[in-house]
C-alpha cells in the first residue's frame, strides 16, 4: 500500500470554526490518502474552542514581534520542523506564511508548495514583487481566491503567471448555511429586530475598510423616504464608537442597530429583506456568499472582487464610496414588489450553487494536489 501523502497547512493565527476555509481543505483530503497537519504562528484554542480537523494541529505561540523584521527565531523552528517531518506539500494562507515558506524552499526540498491568496494589494509593494521574481520555484502554485484575486496577482508582476496560478472560488457549505438559519420571525427575535419593517443587512468587522460609514450615510436617505425600514449590521470592530457616534448626529439611534459579533453569523440572515456589502477593500467576502444563502437580493461596492460576483448574480452595484448611489440602490431594493425582491434572490441563489459550492471547492484543491504531485513522481492512490 502507498504511503499517505503529507501536507503542512499554514496558517497566520488561529482561526478554526465551521466556515473555516482552510478547514474545507482538510475536508478535500481523504483521510486514507493524506496525512494533514495544521499549523498556526500565532494563538490555539482556549477552552471549549474547536479545534482543526487535521490529524495534527501544532501552534507554534510566535509573538507578533516574531513575525517582523528578519524573523530568523520563526523561520529556523519552521526551518526545523519541515526538515524533520518531511512535508510533500506545504499550503501556506495569506502573505506572511506564503513569504516565509518561498525563504524556506529555497534551502528545504519540498515537492509542492502552494500559496493562498485571499486579498488584494500584498504586492503592490515594489519591494515585494521582486522578492517574489527571484524565491519563486516551479514547484509552486499560487491560488486566487477570486476571478479578481487571481487577475491581480497575474498582472500585478511578481512573477505568477497563467502557468503557475489558478482560481479557486472561496465557497460555503450551502447546505450546512440553510440548516442553520432560523426562520425570520424567529431570527428577528434573537436579534432584538421588530417583526414588521423592511430590514437591510450587513455582516462584517466593524473597521473602516468594511464601510459602514458609508452605509450608515446612505441609510439617512432611505429613512427620510422610508421612516419605517432598518439597517441592522452584524459585527463588533474597532469602528463601534465611530458609528455610535454618527448614528446619534443623524437621529438615526432608532433605526440602525449595531448588533455586535454573533457565532455563525449565517444563523441570522433570514431576518434581513436584503443584503448590503459596501466594503471598500476586500479579497473575496464569505458575507456576501453567506446573504446569497439566505436567497436575498444583495447589494455591494464594485471594488474588483465584489463586481464580478454582484454581474454574475443578478445584483446591484454601486461606485465604492459614494453612499448617495448607495442610497440610490437601497431605494431601489424597497420599491420593488415583494415578487420581484424574491425572483432577485432567487437569481442570486442559483449564481452561488453554480459557481461557490463547497463540494466544487473541494474537489478542486485535491485536484490542485494530485495533479502538481503527479508531475513530481509522487502518486497519492
Amino acid at each position: 500500500m502507498s504511503r499517505k501523502i503529507k501536507v503542512l497547512q499554514m496558517q497566520n493565527r488561529y482561526n478554526v470554526n465551521a466556515s473555516d476555509l482552510a478547514e474545507q481543505v482538510i475536508q478535500g483530503l481523504p483521510a486514507d490518502r493524506f496525512e494533514v497537519t495544521t499549523l498556526f504562528l500565532r494563538g490555539r484554542p482556549g477552552p471549549g474552542e474547536p479545534e482543526s480537523r487535521a490529524a495534527h494541529s501544532l501552534y507554534l505561540d510566535f509573538s507578533q514581534s516574531d513575525l517582523k523584521g528578519l524573523r530568523l527565531r520563526a523561520l529556523w523552528q519552521l526551518y526545523r520542523l519541515i526538515r524533520a517531518e518531511r512535508f510533500d506539500v506545504v499550503i501556506a494562507h495569506r502573505f506572511k506564511p506564503m513569504n516565509m515558506l518561498m525563504l524556506l524552499n529555497w534551502i528545504l526540498p519540498i515537492s509542492l508548495c502552494i500559496g493562498v491568496q485571499h486579498g488584494i494589494g500584498d504586492f503592490d509593494r515594489a519591494y515585494r514583487r521582486w522578492e517574489a521574481r527571484r524565491l519563486l520555484k516551479k514547484n509552486w502554485r499560487i491560488v486566487g481566491v477570486s476571478r479578481a484575486v487571481r487577475d491581480y496577482l497575474v498582472g500585478c508582476g511578481a512573477g505568477f503567471n497563467a502557468s503557475n496560478t489558478v482560481q479557486i472560488n472561496n465557497a460555503i457549505d450551502i447546505d450546512r448555511a440553510e440548516a442553520l438559519q432560523h426562520p425570520k420571525a424567529q431570527a428577528r427575535e434573537l436579534l432584538g429586530l421588530a417583526q414588521e419593517p423592511f430590514v437591510f443587512g450587513a455582516i462584517g468587522r466593524l473597521v473602516p475598510v468594511k464601510g459602514h460609514v458609508h452605509l450608515i450615510e446612505a441609510f439617512v436617505e432611505v429613512h427620510a423616504r422610508h421612516p419605517q425600514a432598518r439597517l441592522a449590521i452584524i459585527g463588533e470592530g474597532r469602528s463601534r464608537d465611530e458609528l455610535e457616534q454618527m448614528i446619534a448626529q443623524r437621529g438615526l439611534g432608532q433605526v440602525v442597530h449595531l448588533l455586535g459579533e454573533r457565532e455563525d453569523a449565517l444563523q441570522y440572515v433570514q431576518a434581513f429583506d436584503a443584503f448590503v456589502m459596501p466594503s471598500l477593500s476586500e479579497g473575496l467576502p464569505l458575507a456576501l456568499l453567506e446573504g446569497m444563502s439566505g436567497r436575498l437580493p444583495v447589494i455591494g461596492s464594485d471594488i474588483p472582487s465584489l463586481k464580478s460576483i454582484l454581474e454574475d448574480c443578478g445584483g446591484r452595484l454601486f461606485p465604492s464610496g459614494q453612499g448617495t448611489v448607495l442610497a440610490e440602490r437601497l431605494l431601489e431594493v424597497l420599491d420593488m414588489t415583494q415578487q420581484a425582491r424574491v425572483a432577485e434572490g432567487e437569481r442570486a441563489y442559483d449564481y452561488l450553487r453554480r459557481a461557490h459550492d463547497i463540494e466544487d471547492f473541494r474537489r478542486h484543491y485535491r485536484g490542485l494536489l494530485t495533479a502538481a504531485l503527479a508531475m513530481d513522481g509522487i502518486r497519492d492512490d
